[in-house]
């Protein structure tokens, strides 16, 4: 016969053992951290240092301040839903973007301004502070646009610039600077599936059978009107049979017939993507997302 107190032992242990279970299980869901690669959140050319920690009159700075110029597309750093919040006089015109790997960021001082000025007088709502046509509450993809960069709150008459913050479990803030090391810039932002054609001009790092590589200089994507003066990456762009390949005396110029095999390394070219729905891959340049319609050898 099985003593009572055999028997309790027994339950006990195990009501244990299920508790253990169920604390490591939260402690487990509870320690996401953010994506290895993030998306950088400002598109086009930016300037910041790791200022993170650094005093300020409210207390150590709490993010890092990515300096653009005004207006400047402010992108997801990777999936989730965003929140407007629209009332603080510190951060101006703010947004939260409750990241689907469980970490929150915080996209502070967007542009409250309707003119090319320091106006001030725009109001923290779609079309000036946040994407056109985004709403509190919704869902958005990474590299979506969801702001403008600006100076709005207690950054007023300053240089335009993100202040980005990294909250990791929607914990306390982390040093987010080496996520912005790391983070994949794009080569346009736009909503998945719309026709977007690219012109890529910079020089020749090499070839294949049916691509080409080269680093980017000018960036410019249409119709969307968004450019990139330097982009400083090294694409793999696929031209398949059907492209024109030619080379020109100077940009624009009438172009003589050439070969894939004519280009040669360090030679300036200029490339015409075909135009072609948005997904991801062709945003952040995946190799062979891209598929060339034109290309011109500059020869001297």
């Amino acid at each position: 016969m099985i003593s009572l107190r055999t028997t309790a032992r027994g339950t006990l242990a195990l009501a244990l053992a299920l508790l253990v279970t169920l604390l490591v299980g939260k402690a487990a869901a509870g320690s996401k951290q953010p994506p290895n690669t993030i998306v950088f959140p400002v598109l086009g050319p930016t300037v910041y240092i790791d200022d993170f920690g650094q005093p300020r009159p409210g207390g150590p700075h709490q993010g890092i301040d990515i300096l653009a110029p005004k207006r400047a597309l402010a992108l997801a750093a990777e999936p989730g839903k965003v929140k407007f919040w629209t009332h603080s006089a510190g951060a101006g015109c703010m947004l939260y973007l409750y990241g689907a790997s469980g970490t929150n960021y915080y996209y502070i001082h967007l542009n409250n301004d309707l003119t090319n000025g320091n106006d001030n007088r725009g109001k923290c709502v779609a079309g000036t502070a946040y994407a056109r046509g985004l709403k509190t509450g919704a869902k958005v993809s990474a590299g979506q646009v969801v702001g403008y960069v600006g100076d709005s709150g207690d950054a007023n008459g300053i240089h335009p610039h993100l202040h980005f913050e990294l909250h990791p479990n929607g914990g306390h803030a982390v040093d987010p600077y080496q996520s912005l090391q790391t983070g994949q810039h794009l080569l346009f932002a736009a909503p998945r599936g719309t026709p977007v054609t690219l012109e890529l001009r910079g020089t020749v790092v090499s070839t294949t059978t049916d691509g080409l590589r080269l680093k980017v200089g000018p960036v410019a994507a249409f119709p969307l009107g968004q450019r990139q003066p330097k982009l400083g990456r090294k694409l793999l762009i696929e031209v398949p049979t059907s492209a024109t390949i030619q080379t020109v005396k100077k940009w624009g110029a009438p172009g003589t017939p050439a070969a894939l095999v004519d280009a040669q390394p360090g030679q300036p070219v200029d490339l015409w993507t075909t135009a072609a729905p948005a997904t991801m891959k062709a945003e952040r340049g995946d190799d062979m997302a891209l598929n060339a319609s034109l290309v011109s050898l500059l020869v001297r």
